[in-house]
């Protein structure tokens, strides 16, 4: 008799269940101690989830939202839901309360699985703008004596009410029914340009998906995974319960953002995906380490990174980058990626050169995330590899003199479309119109340049990627953020955030009196420090591509303001309407813009700013 098809997230769970039941599944820390959760142990609990759910009235073709920080319980819940034949859709846990209406009444989801308090003042707040929200299930119950609602219920309420409606291979049943050709995830879009739109998965493309990613880059139960970027994301859905579920990986979830490095270390895993900022943070942070160093250790330091340049060194990896990569918890790494957005070759050879096995890939939600990805002894940080299998086709269309042209793709797994749209445009003929730019290389590698809208030209022709340069800028410790500009202008400038943390500690050493995050930005020290950074980077770009002036802003860039989106890309629209005036006075040649402005935080709170912003301006210091 031929086995079941393992086409969908429950089937698969019921699997694991049976054969490697006393397997560790998941570890969550909680109160300083790791918890471990075996799979016979997240198979009962998301039966009593599933069979609750069901209780109050969700089958076939509702919707279960899930928000708040990553937890096992989110991973039971979204498999539970998948179970009675509902559909779950991720949000983000700091999206605002605006943000979460428009993606709950637009899926019209019924039901909400949140985390705490804060999520269910949110979603309370929202009710009367979701019409179809008739539940709110929260995990943790501290702070929730204070609400008196018939539509919230506790967890634990709700796996008591699945518990005592069990009943003989009822639960069984409701899994083996469920269908891999169903649409079983909303995932959002990144939304660069406007409200993100929801993705529609079936559970069977995104197994076989996984299978052919697991292909290219195996996993197994002995392997080790921290999950710490947005379950919402569709490459932390392709891990957690993807791989998750079909390697049987490990997943371990942190106590707290705050603890993530911390927690990460102690778990010492062999596969990590940070996105690009995290790394950036990262190789900021052990920059900054340094410059605290002695003298020896700062020469040990740049003799080690060029031992290592042109490959592993031995030697390197005894003085230096053994005992690095074990502070920061990648000792056991036997590979590590990078997505969401392109890292800077700076940032990626910073840790090559450290040892860590870097591999760049690239996709989009529409297409179940990633498809390529570079193989083992390919490695070429100006790449992102190539696609996964032979399933995978990738084109470009309307090429250049240079081969540069669109990057359009088509595999068997796609999305099955937008929820409540029709056939999206940049969908044609079965392939995705991805808006990216890109070439081959002679390695048949592909290379993706920037967003082809964002590949902008100067007043005197000269094309530029503002990406490329703005990954230049943030590779250096003191930059968090930065917006490069110049379409249509005589030269490029640039808007900078400063990275906070690093350069008020580089201010106290040097014994800089400041207050705030715009008041450092807006001393003449700080200024001077980021001018010799950009004109760094100057060095290394040509001519027509040089920074000619730039201002710190006076504020950090934020997701909240809709300057960027969640998965921190900038919003270039945003950015072009709300700092147009800045940006205006930077190229009519003001030499210092004042501004006078209001903040307003996520509690609600406001800070009226006022400062001037001087326009530094690289040639006219060089002269």
């Amino acid at each position: 008799m031929r086995a079941p098809a393992l086409d969908t997230l429950p089937k698969l769970l019921a699997r694991n269940a049976a054969e490697h039941g006393a397997d560790v599944a998941m570890r969550e820390k909680q109160f300083g101690i790791w918890r471990s959760f075996t799979w016979a142990e997240v198979q009962a609990r998301t039966e009593a989830m599933a069979l609750g759910l069901r209780s109050l009235g969700i089958e076939e073709g509702d919707v279960v939202g899930l928000i708040g920080d990553n937890r096992p319980d989110w991973v039971m819940g979204e498999i539970a839901a998948h179970a009675v034949g509902a559909r779950s859709l991720g949000l983000y846990r700091d999206a605002l309360d605006e943000e979460v209406a428009y993606l709950l009444a637009h899926a019209g989801a019924r039901l909400v699985l949140a985390e705490d308090e804060e999520q269910v003042d949110k979603l309370l707040n929202i009710f009367a703008e979701v019409p179809t929200l008739q539940h709110v299930i929260y995990a943790d119950p501290r702070g929730m004596r204070k609400h008196d609602d018939p539509r919230l219920m506790s967890l634990e309420a709700l796996l008591e009410r699945g518990r005592a409606a069990a009943e003989p291979g009822l639960y069984e049943a409701l899994v083996a029914g469920t269908d891999g050709e169903n649409v079983a995830i909303l995932c959002t879009t990144s939304g660069t340009t406007a409200r993100p739109k929801l993705a529609m998965l079936t559970a069977g493309a995104l197994i076989r998906h996984c299978r052919a990613y697991l292909k290219a880059d195996p996993k197994g139960p002995m392997d080790e995974y921290v999950s710490v970027l947005p379950l919402p994301w569709i490459m932390e859905q392709i891990y957690v319960l993807g791989w998750g579920l079909i390697a049987r990986m490990k997943v371990n979830f942190v106590e707290e953002p705050e603890t993530m490095m911390a927690d990460f270390r102690e778990i010492g895993p062999s596969f990590v995906l940070f996105a690009p900022r995290i790394w950036e943070q990262l190789a900021a942070e052990v920059r900054a380490r340094v410059m605290d160093a002695s003298p020896l250790k700062r020469r040990m330091f740049d003799l080690g990174l060029k031992l290592a340049a042109g490959g592993p060194s031995p030697l390197a990896d005894l003085l230096l980058f053994r005992a690095l990569r074990d502070r920061l918890g990648f000792s056991n790494l036997t590979s590590a990626a990078t997505g969401g957005a392109a890292l800077g070759p700076e940032t990626f050879r910073f840790f090559q050169a450290m040892g860590v096995p870097m591999r760049q890939l690239y996709g989009q939600t529409e297409l179940l995330g990633a498809y390529t990805l570079h193989r083992a002894g390919q490695v070429d940080f100006d790449t992102v590899g190539m696609g996964f299998d032979e399933s995978i086709e990738i084109r470009i269309d309307g090429p250049d003199a240079n081969g540069v042209g669109e990057i359009v793709t088509r595999h068997p797994n796609m999305f099955s479309g937008y929820l409540g749209a029709e056939t999206p445009a940049d969908m044609r003929d079965g392939w995705m119109h991805t808006g990216d730019a890109g070439y081959f290389d002679k390695a048949g590698q592909l290379v993706v340049i920037d967003r082809i809208k964002d590949i902008a030209e100067t007043a005197g022709g000269d094309r530029f990627s503002p990406q490329y340069i703005e990954n230049k800028l943030k590779f250096s410790p003191f930059v968090a953020e930065a917006v490069v500009l110049g379409a249509g202008q005589a030269h490029l400038a640039a808007m900078i955030c400063i990275r906070f943390p690093i350069v008020s500690k580089w201010a106290e050493r040097s014994r800089i009196a400041f207050t705030t995050y715009s008041d450092l930005a807006a001393r003449p020290q700080v200024l001077d420090l980021l001018r010799a950074e950009v004109a760094k980077v100057n060095e290394r770009l040509p001519p027509a591509q040089r920074l000619r002036a730039f201002i710190l802003l006076y504020k950090e860039l934020d997701a909240d303001d809709g300057e960027l989106t969640r998965t921190r890309k900038v919003r270039r629209g945003v950015i072009a309407e709300k700092y147009g005036d800045i940006i205006d006075a930077i190229y009519a040649g003001a030499a210092t813009i004042p501004v006078d402005t209001t903040i307003a935080f996520q509690d609600g709170t406001t800070q009226r700013i006022r400062t001037t912003l001087p326009v530094i301006r690289p040639e006219m210091a060089e002269a």
